[in-house]
């Protein structure tokens, strides 16, 4: 998340690449409006978000350490385990692939390479966004950042490696009779673009070196560039139509921002209300799918309503 990029492209440095902040306090509390509100009817409200996040977490967590055996290099390979195989990862971007999937009747198999490799994505940006060029942090979910335990060098090497990797990994592993070629091209597309000089890079830029935008701007590349793209590749992967996935993009971006203005230590009227209107937002989108019954199942609806609750009030406390 997590998560638009059409802003004027940016050109970074080799290692600008961009990422959430990590978060090594308490979340702010915010007394947001509608927080038991996750659905039109009682069985949307005894949905268990746990168990299902976690059972997609046990999944996912065992294809991504099939698909990074240790190999030579070793010392690059042990530097990519450390941060995608990290203890703490909620696999935010993975689920969240898979539920949007789900929702327009696709496979979860057909998801999973990709939801691997928005995972991989997420950890090479910060891997590069902990370096002490960038935000330089040493820590990262409680425990030393890859650089603190590998070294700037091979941190930087790992980071470079896994967003190939991520590629590679949906070309390979992608199931053909699930998902055709063209929307196999046009989820790289859009990984490739979320991660590049108009997306995360772009708020990592405006991040470091400031400029004439707003604070919005960075919450927006840095944080909702990622959630954006993971609902949009789910939506892709299931077969969306493109009015379906422009609604997919407006929630994942306002997911991705809610979560980091939750998270954001600043406990002002100004972040107060604007995760509020996030949040609005966010279950605004998914409006057009609760309305319609007969094209769109409740229970699959669901996940997206509880990834907007989530956020904004932290309901359930994954066993990490």
């Amino acid at each position: 998340m997590l998560f638009s990029a059409s802003a004027t492209p940016l050109v970074p440095s080799l290692c600008l690449l961009a990422a959430e902040k990590p978060v090594n306090r308490r979340p702010m509390m915010m007394r947001l409006s509608g927080g038991g509100a996750i659905g039109s009817s009682s069985s949307s409200s005894n949905f268990d978000l746990k168990t299902y996040w976690g059972t997609l977490m046990t999944e996912i967590n065992q294809k991504l350490d099939e698909a990074i055996p240790v190999k030579y290099p070793a010392g690059i390979y042990e530097s990519m385990r450390y941060s995608v195989l990290a203890q703490g990862a909620k696999r935010a971007p993975p689920v969240m692939c898979v539920a949007a999937c789900e929702l327009f009747g696709g496979d979860r198999l057909a998801a999973f390479p990709t939801a691997c490799a928005l995972e991989m994505v997420h950890a090479a940006s910060l891997i590069h966004d902990d370096l002490p060029c960038m935000d330089d942090d040493p820590v990262r979910r409680g425990k030393p950042s890859n650089h603190t335990v590998y070294g700037s060098d091979i941190a930087i090497l790992a980071g470079d490696a896994l967003f190939p990797l991520a590629f590679q990994h949906i070309v390979s592993h992608t199931p053909p009779d699930l998902v055709p070629r063209a929307t196999i091209l046009r989820v790289i597309a859009e990984i490739a673009r979320t991660v590049g000089s108009t997306g995360m890079a772009a708020g990592q830029f405006v991040d470091l070196e400031g400029g004439p935008f707003p604070p919005s701007f960075v919450q927006e590349k840095k944080f909702g560039a990622m959630a954006e793209c993971s609902a949009v590749c789910g939506g892709l992967l299931g077969g969306a139509t493109d009015h379906e996935l422009e609604t997919l993009r407006r929630y994942g971006r306002a997911v991705g921002m809610l979560y980091q203005v939750v998270d954001d230590e600043k406990k002002t009227d100004g972040a107060i209300q604007m995760a509020q209107e996030l949040k609005d937002k966010a279950k605004k989108e998914l409006q057009v799918f609760d309305d319609d019954d007969d094209k769109y199942s409740e229970e699959l609806v669901v996940p997206l309503h509880t990834f907007v609750d989530y956020a904004a009030h932290r309901h359930f406390l994954l066993p990490l």
